[in-house]
């Protein structure tokens, strides 16, 4: 696709297209979902396509996971009319937390972080993020969302990868994705079709 051009005939996941592929090698995520952001039919599309399963529960708040996850995050808070909660890396709140250690997809160890005095037992929370790949991330906002007593009303993000976390994932929590099934073995393998649009310079597996 050329440009930040919408088709006319708009079908779920028309907008994954717009994503960039990585073509500054492996210390970098193997493309860039935030491309399509740039596109208002494209990220209102998105959001739709992520909070439609959800559109009969209940859902008391939505938690964005840093710092991509803030993105769709508000915006789907803002749909949903519900508040919006951040997770985020050791060090940057100010006030009281509750933490939990993680590897996140390059194997690095890490902490999030969560204010305590949001969620509480029996809170409903939709927690969103950009990725899903090997799912440590989510794994970790999750813990600090139930050690509190709340309740994971379900996950969000654009793709959950086929990996063993992100089927874990998926078989303990209602999930949503904007990639249809026939899109999802591109997905798998770290390439997708679209990338021919944007040259030869991406980095295409082996």
């Amino acid at each position: 696709m050329d440009g930040l051009t919408t088709p006319q005939e708009r079908g779920k996941g028309w907008y994954l297209a717009l994503m960039a592929p990585n073509i500054k090698g492996p210390p970098y995520a193997w493309l860039d979902p935030s491309r399509l952001y740039c596109n208002q039919q494209a990220l209102q599309d998105c959001v739709e396509d992520l909070i439609r399963p959800f559109q009969n529960d209940t859902i008391d708040l939505v938690a964005g996971i840093d710092a991509m996850g803030f993105v769709l995050g508000a915006a789907i808070a803002h749909h949903l009319r519900t508040g919006f909660l951040t997770l985020r890396k050791e060090g940057h709140l100010c006030v009281a937390t509750r933490s939990t250690a993680y590897s996140d997809y390059t194997g690095r160890q890490k902490v999030l972080e969560m204010r305590d005095d949001v969620v509480r037992a029996g809170l409903r929370v939709l927690v969103v993020d950009q990725w899903v790949e090997t799912g440590g991330t989510m794994k970790a906002a999750v813990t600090l969302i139930e050690q509190e007593g709340g309740t994971v009303a379900g996950i969000a993000a654009i793709c959950i990868e086929d990996t063993s976390g992100g089927r874990q994932i998926k078989e303990k929590y209602k999930c949503s994705t904007c990639v249809p099934d026939f899109l999802q073995p591109q997905f798998n393998n770290k390439y997708l079709e679209s990338f021919k649009a944007f040259g030869t310079q991406c980095n295409k597996p082996k």
